[in-house]
């Protein structure tokens, strides 16, 4: 008995393997790297807190900062009378961050759309590591500190650095179908933690000569990798010859594995997965307008989903140093070291959850219970004891579960999103989805750096890991009915495999 084309499974790596080129793996890591450098540059200014929040406070209310004299040399550029009026100023430069950020996101996917993305892609990694540059480095070098500069080049920072994650997953999208893209996208989203772990690293080598080090070291790996990009990246196959996604000769064999998840189940089984990008000069895709995206299946409850669960990541993206050093006591630099066990469980999240949704073929119920284990990790992380191994152990495990669907939803859920059944004819999508994911995610982010210092000051770290939860629990409950309705079609599914039997 013959199954439905909704039912019939492939390989998921066998398109994958088979149609991959020298070109493929370039691509990959080009944008890879990218992506890494960019975030390498955003962990930079975490890394640092407790050292800019001693230079910017008077040594003589600093615990931190020897005594030093002249008292009126030393202590005539502070910006801050006391540590913890610095601290919520640095909580206010993350949601300044991340705000612009958000805002350009939803730019940076429509011009995504329109303009080639490796222009877009290197002026933003360019421009953005002239910003950070300016930002921690020069303004050390000649005193100069003011909260309102501070305040604008982190908004210009944002603006730029949102042009990052839609040009690099369009152009993933580009080059990787549907098989095998919750593996391939679970792996390469790994992009945003390796970064982490650069910037951690990078900083924790240099900081002993001064933060401004810190920032000028991953400014200029930034700007070389900016050129790199501009030199050597291809955004569509087309470029160099090679067929669009679902233009193969043997397209039949691949018709199922590059079927979009996201796509209507009772499709035609003849229909291709187009490419978002290339052109075709006979019949050139017509970009998809704002409004249309967000009128796309599951664009708006992902969104709101990853508006709660990109709060918790980035919280521990920009406070887990801060955390460790102000809860136990560590040294900055070993708490920066530290840290990276998170981003290393995310890694292993992103990739393991991805794969288990190829094979499943469904993304939302994987989530679902990735985020059931994240609630109890955060608890448990809440009341880690004072030991490193025992923290790092957790640390890892809280990052698997949280890490791990934040990455999905940022890679292969949006690139799902924009290649669905109704975008096609219309495909240049991919980019102007990806930036309202993102960019909805971004907002809940901000607001959740500006909740957290809030919550820090007023009523402890226990309770900012509650307010973790609470944020957890809500990104379940929006993607509910996804999963629910992926459930009930693996259970359909099912059933028809063994009437086939």
């Amino acid at each position: 008995m013959a199954l439905p084309g909704s039912v019939r499974r492939q390989p998921a790596d066998r398109g994958l393997v088979s149609h991959c080129t020298h070109h493929h793996i370039v691509v990959f890591l080009l944008t890879f790297f990218s992506y890494s450098l960019l975030h390498a540059s955003r962990k930079t200014f975490s890394n640092v807190k407790v050292s800019i929040s001693s230079q910017w406070t008077p040594s003589c209310l600093n615990s931190t900062a020897p005594e030093l004299r002249p008292y009126e040399l030393w202590n005539s550029s502070h910006l801050f009378p006391n540590a913890e009026e610095a601290t919520l100023f640095l909580g206010t430069l993350d949601t300044i961050f991340l705000f612009s950020y958000a805002m350009g996101l939803f730019v940076s996917g429509i011009v995504g759309d329109r303009l080639n993305l490796r222009w877009v892609l290197s002026f933003g990694m360019c421009s953005s590591a002239l910003v950070v540059f300016f930002f921690g480095t020069l303004t050390e070098w000649l005193h100069f500190y003011n909260k309102w500069f501070y305040c604008c080049l982190w908004v210009v920072n944002g603006l730029l650095q949102s042009t990052g994650w839609p040009c690099v997953v369009a152009v993933m999208g580009n080059w990787f179908g549907k098989a095998g893209r919750g593996f391939v996208f679970g792996l390469w989203s790994a992009c945003a933690s390796v970064g982490n772990i650069l910037g951690a690293f990078l900083a924790s080598c240099v900081l002993k000569y001064g933060y401004e080090y810190a920032f000028l070291v991953t400014a200029s790996v930034q700007f070389a990798g900016g050129v790199i990009v501009f030199s050597g990246l291809l955004t569509s196959p087309k470029e160099v010859g090679l067929p669009e996604l679902g233009a193969d000769e043997d397209g039949s064999v691949e018709e199922d594995a590059n079927r979009p998840l996201m796509g209507n189940d009772d499709a035609d089984d003849d229909d291709r997965n187009y490419s978002i990008q290339a052109t075709d000069t006979d019949n050139q895709p017509k970009a998809i307008g704002f409004f249309q995206a967000c009128c796309l299946p599951g664009v708006i409850l992902y969104s709101l989903a990853y508006a709660c669960l990109k709060l918790v990541n980035y919280s521990f993206f920009f406070w887990l140093p801060f955390y460790l050093s102000n809860n136990f006591g560590w040294k900055e630099a070993e708490a920066d070291q530290l840290s990276i066990w998170y981003d290393v469980g995310g890694i292993i999240g992103g990739t393991i959850q991805g794969l288990i949704s190829d094979v499943l073929q469904k993304r939302a119920p994987v989530l679902a219970i990735s985020l059931l284990f994240a609630v109890g990790s955060l608890f448990g992380y809440s009341r880690s004891p004072n030991s490193k191994p025992i923290n790092a152990v957790i640390m890892a495990i809280t990052g698997f579960f949280i890490g791990g669907p934040s990455n999905m939803i940022s890679s292969a859920i949006s690139a799902d999103l924009g290649r669905q059944d109704l975008v096609k004819g219309s495909s240049e999508a991919l980019a102007t989805v990806t930036g309202i994911v993102d960019g909805t995610g971004s907002i809940g982010a901000a607001v959740g750096q500006y909740l957290v210092s809030l919550i820090q000051e007023n009523l402890g770290w226990m309770w900012v890991f509650y307010f973790f939860i609470l944020m957890t629990s809500s990104t379940i409950l929006f993607i509910s009915p996804l999963i629910v309705r992926e459930i009930k079609l693996l259970l359909h599914e099912r059933r028809l495999r063994m009437l086939a039997e």
